[in-house]
């Protein structure tokens, strides 16, 4: 890993970090107001399908909460972080049903589909931060000397 990189992606996550603690917020307040104040009350099928995709978008949120955490333990050096550790990985998407999010309110809709769209982010970022980075110019005529040396 590059030296500036490190800053970078402590930068990186700490960002994502409060976005994502913002949207749990967020999730929470509008899944609650559509349980007590949506027509969701009155309709025992929509109460399970609001459940559902409440625990789901729940879900996804800390899956991306406790990877950023675990990010932000292996960049501080903790020592019971390690790469290789559970967290280490986001894991599988947990997709939301949006046949049956077609009959809630907007503001939920809206941080279902946020939910979903940062949880995509953060397999991207941990996709390319693992992925193996090709050698600088530099490096490559760094590898040749030392080569024939």
């Amino acid at each position: 890993m590059m030296a500036i990189a490190v800053p970078v992606q402590r930068a990186q996550v700490e960002n994502l970090y409060v976005e994502a603690m913002v949207l749990a917020d967020e999730a929470h307040a509008a899944f609650a107001a559509q349980r007590d104040l949506g027509d969701v009350r009155r309709d025992g099928v929509m109460q399970i399908s609001l459940a559902c995709e409440s625990l789901k978008t729940t879900t996804r949120l800390m899956h991306v909460i406790a990877w950023l955490l675990h990010r932000r333990a292996m960049m501080a050096g903790d020592p019971g972080a390690g790469p290789h550790d559970s967290a280490a990985r986001i894991g599988e998407p947990v997709a939301a049903d949006w046949d049956v999010c077609a009959g809630f309110e907007a503001s939920v809709r809206r941080i279902i589909a946020a939910s979903e769209r940062l949880f995509e982010r953060i397999a991207g970022l941990e996709a390319g931060w693992d992925a193996p980075q090709a050698a600088t110019p530099v490096q490559r005529l760094l590898a040749q000397l030392e080569a024939r040396l």
